[in-house]
């Protein structure tokens, strides 16, 4: 066990809609009975992509004591995983991540996906 980054979800803000698991390529987060969880702290990096999804901003990062990342099975598990992934578009321009770069934002509330072309205008406006 080390110090480290890890995902922590808030159980009682999480609303269950799975948004979460899509952002997690390496599978560490999983809806069970309702709720998403960390299923695997090892395959959890602690990036955080996962947060910006969330639309009750119910994950968080936290620094705690957690089993270390294990790159070869998160590499293992992503390639398990890959075909279950939901396709994410660019709100702005409707691009999906095979034509560009998509980061997750939160405008209005509402957790959505942002290209890189689209950024500099959502963030300086026109």
């Amino acid at each position: 066990m080390a110090t480290r980054q890890i995902v922590h979800i808030d159980e009682a803000l999480c609303d269950g809609c799975g948004a979460c698991v899509t952002p997690c390529v390496e599978g560490a987060i999983a809806l069970v009975d309702g709720k998403a969880k960390v299923l695997r702290e090892e395959l959890c990096d602690g990036a955080g992509f996962c947060l910006g999804i969330c639309p009750t901003s119910a994950l968080s990062v936290e620094l705690r004591e957690a089993p270390q990342f294990d790159a070869l099975a998160a590499s293992a598990s992503h390639a398990a995983h890959a075909p279950r992934l939901l396709r994410q578009t660019c709100f702005l321009c409707g691009q999906s991540e095979e034509e560009r770069v998509l980061l997750p934002c939160r405008r209005g509330g509402q957790s959505q996906w942002v290209c890189t072309r689209c950024l500099p205008e959502l963030i300086h406006g026109r």
